[in-house]
C-alpha cells in the first residue's frame, strides 16, 4: 500500500502543512499528483488535496489512516500546477491549500454533508446477528427505518424536515446502531442534465410499430412518427419534443412503457455562447514590423523553451493579430495557450476575435458567468475539448498539461493584481507557472509597468526579466490622433462654468453634425462625489467607514463605494437644519445630464458599475454603440480598454486629474497610462482622430507626455521620482494592514509589530534606510494610519516595508504577524500581507 501526503481544507498555520494517509488497493488506480480526495481529519471528513505519493515506510503506521474516497475521475490539479501552489505560498506568504483553492471554480470547493442510512451488513453472522435481530420498538421507528430505507441514504436536513418532532428517536436509533452515519464531500453545483428521448428499437421495428396504434393512442404515434422523421439528429429534449408537437409527458411515458421510446438524463454544457454565430477570419498579412516581432516568439516556441517578451506597441499596432498567429502556431505543435485580458477589458469585441479564429477550441471564462457556466467552461478545458482560454486574472490556472503559451494583454493593469488572499500577482504566476512547464509568455501593452518596462531594459538576470520587443507605427498606417490639452482654470477666468470646456463642446457639436461618435471618460461614477453642507461644512459621511458618501441621482441616495451603505439623500442638513445642501463633483449621471441640457437630442450611452451589473449589459450597450444607436459612448474606466469603433473621431476626458492626488507613488503611472489608452479609442480606421484632454494641473508631466504620446520621455521622468524616493522598481514592497474594532489595542499591536520586525532585520544585519550602498537592505515605515483609517467598523494601521536584495523579507514580515497574533490572542485582530502591493489604500 502506498502512502500520500495530502493539503486539508483548513486554512491555519497549524495545519499549514502534508499530512500523511494510506492509499487503499482500490483507490490507487485514481489517486494522482493533484487528486482531490476526501480525508478522515479528527472527527471530521474533510476534502483535501494530493501533494506526492511515495512507498509506504518501514515504520509502524497502523495509527495512519487511509484515504476515504477520490471526488474526481480526472484530478482536478496537474503536478505543475501542485508546485505552483507551493511556490505561491512562499512568494504571497498565504497558506498552501487557499494558494491551491484558488485555482478552482467555485463549484469544486466541496464541504462534507452528513448522511444517514442503515448499517451495511457484515459477511460474518457472528457479528450482525445482535446489530440485525434489532426490531423497532415503536411505529414512529417503523417509519424512520422505512423512510432511510426506501432512499438508501439521506442528509440529517432531509431526515429533520420529514420527521420534524422525532429528533430523540433519531439519536436512539443512531446510538443503538440501526441507523448508520457517515460524512461524504459534496460539491457546490453538480453537471447540469435534461430529460432526452431516443428510439429504444432499431429503426425497423419503430416504423413497423407505427401501424399497431389504436385509434385512442394517435398522439402517441404521432410522436413516434415525428421522431423516427429526425432521428439523425436524436436525442431530442423531452420539453423541445412536448412543445413542438403539443403533446404531454404522459403520452411520451406512455411510449416509453411500451419499449419504443427511452427517456433518459443527459448532461447540458452551459454554454455563454450558446447561439452565437461567429463570422471566421482568415489571418491577415503582418506588417514588416509585427513580421520581425512574431520571427522572434516562434524561434522560441519551435524551441519548445521557456522565454518572456515584453511587446510594447502603440495603441492600432497590432498587438492582437500577433498573439492570434501566436496562438495558431502553438496550436499546430498541439500544445495549449493561455490569453489574460483584465475584466474591464474582457469585451464581447474581444471573445469575438479569438471564437471567430479559434471556434469551439475557445472556453472563456471571467466573472460575468454564472457559477454553473464557469465550471462547464473549466471542465471544458480540464477534459480537452478547449485549447485556448481566453479570461481574466485566474485564468491563468486554466488546467492545461500541455501549456505552450501564455498571452497577458495590457500587463500594466492593476486589476491582474488579486485583493484579497492569496494576493496574487498573474503576471508573476504566469511567468513562472510558464517556466515549470517551459512556456513561452508575452506581456503587452501600449503603456508597460515601469517595472516590466526597467527589468526588460536592464537586462536584469533573473526569471522575470523579459526581451524587449518594440512596434512604434500603426498597423493600417494611419497617425496617432492629434491631443489638445485645455487648462479649465483658464476656462473659469473666461467665465466658462460648465464641466465642459469650449474646445470640447465645439468637438462634440462637429461630431454630431457629421454623424460621427465620441467616447467621453470620467474616471467616477455616481451623480456627485460628495454632498456638503453650505451654512456649516457638514460632509454625508459613512458611519461604517471614514469615507463621505457618493449621491446618486435615480435611486436619490447616497452610497459608500467601500462597504455598500446606502441611505436617502438628505433635504435638510442633519446637524444644523439648513436647506442649503449642495451637491460637490461630478459623477457619470451628472455628465449625461448636462449633455442632454447642452445637445437636446443627443443619443448617450452611459457604461459604468452600475448600468452594466445586468448578465449581458456589457454586450449590449456595446452593440447598440456599435451599430450607431447613439452619439457618445460616456463612461469610466471601461470605456478606456479595447474598443475599436471605426466612427470614433472623438475622445475628451472630462477630468485627467482625478487619479492624480490619490496617496499612491503610481499616480503618475496610472494617469498616463488611462489618458494613453483612452486616446487610442479615437481615429483607428479611416477618420481622423482627435482627442480633447480637460485639466486643472495640465503642467503636470504625465498629461505633457501623454499628450504627446511619448512613453519613453515618461519613464525617464517618473523613474528619477521613484529612484530618488525608494520605490519600485529600484525595490520590493510589502504592505502589512493590521485592523481591529479598539483602535487602542490596535495603535499597541501596530508598534510591537513594526518593533519586531526592525528588530530581527537588524539582528540578520539588513536593517537600515535604502540612501546606503548595501546589496540586501530593508527599511520599515509607519504604523500610520491607513488612507482610509475605518472600514466596515474596524480601524486600520499599517506599516510599509521597503526592500532589495536577495534576502527572504516575505517570511521575516510573515512569521513576525504570526507571532503577534499567538501573543495577543485576539480573535478580532486581522493581519493582512500584501507582497508587491497594487493598491496602498
Amino acid at each position: 500500500m502506498e502512502m500520500a501526503k495530502v493539503i486539508v481544507d483548513v486554512p491555519s498555520k497549524d495545519t499549514d502543512r502534508p499530512f500523511d494517509y494510506l492509499v487503499p488497493a482500490s483507490l490507487r488506480p485514481w489517486i494522482e499528483v493533484g487528486s482531490r480526495v476526501g480525508v478522515p481529519f479528527g472527527h471530521r471528513t474533510l476534502q483535501g488535496f494530493v501533494v506526492s505519493l511515495h512507498p509506504r515506510p518501514e515504520m509502524d503506521t497502523s495509527k495512519m489512516k487511509p484515504i476515504q474516497e477520490v471526488l474526481d475521475v480526472l484530478p482536478p490539479l496537474s503536478r505543475e500546477l501542485v508546485q505552483l501552489g507551493e511556490w505561491m505560498k512562499e512568494r504571497y506568504a498565504c497558506r498552501q491549500i487557499t494558494a491551491l483553492q484558488s485555482m478552482l471554480p467555485t463549484a469544486l470547493k466541496g464541504k462534507a454533508e452528513r448522511y444517514i442510512s442503515l448499517p451495511e451488513r457484515s459477511d460474518t453472522p457472528d457479528e450482525t446477528e445482535g446489530l440485525f435481530s434489532l426490531q423497532p420498538e415503536s411505529e414512529e421507528e417503523e417509519r424512520i427505518l422505512g423512510f432511510v430505507g426506501q432512499r438508501g441514504e439521506v442528509t440529517i436536513q432531509q431526515l429533520s424536515r420529514a420527521f420534524p418532532d422525532q429528533a430523540d428517536v433519531i439519536k436512539t436509533l443512531l446510538a443503538r446502531g440501526m441507523l448508520s452515519e457517515h460524512q461524504q464531500i459534496k460539491d457546490k453545483l453538480q453537471k447540469k442534465t435534461m430529460k432526452a428521448v431516443e428510439l429504444a428499437v432499431e429503426k425497423a421495428a419503430a416504423e413497423a410499430a407505427l401501424g399497431d396504434f389504436p385509434a385512442k393512442a394517435q398522439r402517441q404515434r404521432e410522436v413516434l412518427s415525428y421522431l423516427l422523421e429526425i432521428e439523425p439528429l436524436l436525442p431530442i429534449s423531452q420539453k423541445e419534443l412536448l412543445q413542438t408537437l403539443g403533446v404531454t409527458a404522459g403520452t411520451v411515458k406512455a411510449l416509453a412503457d411500451k419499449g419504443l421510446i427511452a427517456i433518459k438524463d443527459v448532461e447540458v454544457f452551459r454554454d455563454p455562447y450558446r447561439g452565437r454565430h461567429f463570422k471566421p477570419s482568415e489571418p491577415l498579412v503582418l506588417t514588416e514590423e509585427q513580421q520581425r516581432v512574431y520571427d522572434k516568439i516562434v524561434h522560441k516556441l519551435d524551441e519548445r523553451q521557456h522565454g518572456v517578451f515584453l511587446l510594447h506597441g502603440v495603441t492600432g499596432s497590432g498587438k492582437t493579430e500577433i498573439y492570434l498567429q501566436t496562438i495558431q502556431r502553438c496550436l499546430q505543435q498541439e500544445r495549449q495557450a493561455i490569453v489574460l485580458v483584465p475584466e474591464i477589458s474582457l469585451t464581447p469585441q474581444m471573445v469575438e476575435r479569438f471564437k471567430a479564429r479559434f471556434g469551439d477550441r475557445v472556453a472563456v471564462m471571467h466573472s460575468r458567468l454564472s457559477d454553473g457556466e464557469r465550471y462547464d467552461e473549466w471542465r471544458k478545458i480540464r477534459e480537452g475539448r478547449a485549447s485556448v482560454v481566453v479570461g481574466a486574472r485566474s485564468a491563468v490556472f486554466a488546467p492545461f498539461d500541455r501549456l505552450g503559451l501564455i498571452i497577458m494583454d495590457e500587463e500594466h493593469e492593476t486589476s491582474y493584481k488579486q485583493e484579497e488572499t492569496p494576493k496574487y500577482h498573474a503576471r508573476d504566476v504566469a511567468i513562472h507557472r510558464a517556466a515549470l512547464s517551459g512556456a513561452a509568455v508575452i506581456l503587452g501593452s501600449a503603456t508597460p509597468s515601469l517595472e516590466s518596462y526597467h527589468a526588460a531594459r536592464s537586462q536584469a538576470q533573473d526569471d522575470f526579466a523579459p526581451v524587449l520587443l518594440e512596434m512604434h507605427s500603426r498597423a493600417l498606417g494611419n497617425r496617432l490622433p492629434e491631443v489638445r490639452v485645455v487648462d479649465m482654470r483658464e476656462q473659469l477666468r473666461e467665465g466658462n462654468r460648465s464641466m465642459f470646456s469650449i474646445p470640447l463642446h465645439e468637438a462634440i457639436a462637429a461630431r454630431l453634425e457629421r454623424g460621427e461618435q465620441t467616447v467621453l471618460l470620467l474616471n467616477r461614477r455616481g451623480y456627485s462625489t460628495f454632498v456638503m453642507c453650505r451654512s456649516c461644512g457638514y460632509v454625508a459621511g459613512c458611519p461604517e467607514c471614514d469615507i463621505s458618501l457618493t449621491y446618486h441621482q435615480k435611486s436619490n441616495n447616497l452610497r459608500c463605494h467601500y462597504c455598500g451603505y446606502a441611505a436617502p439623500s438628505p433635504d435638510v442638513c442633519p446637524d444644523c437644519g439648513s436647506e442649503h445642501i449642495r451637491y460637490f463633483g461630478t459623477g457619470t449621471q451628472r455628465v449625461e445630464e448636462e449633455l442632454a441640457k447642452l445637445f437636446p437630442g443627443i443619443r448617450v450611452i452611459r457604461m459604468d458599475v452600475d448600468t452594466t451589473t445586468e448578465k449581458g449589459a456589457h454586450e449590449k450597450l456595446l452593440q447598440q454603440f456599435r451599430d450607431k444607436k447613439a452619439d457618445v459612448l460616456l463612461g469610466t474606466q471601461m470605456v478606456a480598454k479595447g474598443l475599436d469603433f471605426p466612427d470614433v473621431t472623438l475622445v475628451g476626458v472630462i477630468t485627467a486629474d482625478s487619479a492624480l492626488n490619490l496617496p499612491d507613488f503610481r499616480a503618475a503611472e496610472k494617469t498616463f497610462q488611462l489618458l494613453t489608452q483612452v486616446a487610442g479609442r479615437a481615429g483607428r480606421h479611416q477618420l481622423p482622430g482627435e482627442v480633447v484632454i480637460q485639466s486643472y494641473t495640465p503642467e503636470h508631466y504625465s498629461i505633457i507626455h501623454a499628450s504627446g504620446h511619448d512613453y519613453l520621455s515618461f519613464v525617464k521622468d517618473e523613474l528619477k521620482h521613484r529612484k530618488a524616493l525608494h520605490y519600485p522598481p529600484y525595490c520590493r514592497l510589502i504592505l502589512v494592514t493590521l485592523s481591529h474594532e479598539q483602535l487602542p489595542l490596535l495603535v499597541r499591536t501596530a508598534e510591537n509589530y513594526a518593533a519586531m520586525v526592525k528588530k530581527e532585520a537588524d539582528r540578520r544585519g539588513w536593517f537600515g534606510s535604502l540612501d546606503r550602498f548595501a546589496a540586501d537592505a530593508l527599511d520599515i515605515l509607519g504604523p500610520v494610519a491607513s488612507p482610509i483609517p475605518r472600514l466596515k467598523n474596524r480601524y486600520r494601521f499599517q506599516c510599509m516595508i521597503k526592500w532589495r536584495g536577495t534576502m527572504d523579507a516575505v517570511s521575516l514580515t510573515r512569521d513576525a504577524a504570526e507571532q503577534l497574533q499567538e501573543s495577543v490572542r485576539d480573535s478580532g485582530l486581522a493581519i493582512s500581507i500584501d507582497v508587491d502591493p497594487q493598491m496602498l489604500m
